[in-house]
């Protein structure tokens, strides 16, 4: 049996064209892994300007703290996405990017807020994730 099962169930949207599933199971053992919110600053705390590049950025740095923890980006189950002043344009930015970040029928399950406001001055986006990765799985 697959630790993960992706399933986006008859009766509800197609999600996947927005990069994300309904329902993700997990199966255990498992460990569980629960990654902060992730801007789109860098490592030198920088934030560049503009939404596209701050996803961009987010993104990265979210996989770096999942290698940090011993998971890939296909262990991530759920996201939790943070947008100011969200609106279709950036809404159909992010579904580019979370396409292109896991395989089709891999998406993980994503809840989007928008927000009047983030952490710091100019931050337009965070993700956090959590990821479930087998026990004892080779890493």
């Amino acid at each position: 049996m697959n630790l993960l099962t992706f399933v986006n169930p008859p009766g509800l949207y197609d999600p996947q064209p927005n990069g994300y599933s309904h329902v993700v199971v997990a199966h255990a053992p498992a460990t569980l892994i629960y990654v902060a919110g992730q801007g789109g600053e860098d490592a030198d705390g920088v934030l560049p300007p503009g939404f596209e590049r701050q996803v961009d950025q987010a993104l990265r740095n979210l996989q770096t703290a999942l290698s940090a923890a011993g998971a890939r980006g296909t262990d991530v189950v759920r996201l939790v996405v943070l947008i100011v002043d969200h609106s279709e344009a950036r809404l159909a930015v992010l579904s580019r990017a979370l396409r292109a970040a896991w395989p089709p029928g891999r998406e993980p399950a994503c809840t989007l807020i928008p927000v009047p406001r983030l952490a710091l001055d100019g931050m337009l986006f965070e993700i956090e994730a959590t990821a479930v990765v087998p026990t004892g799985a080779p890493r």
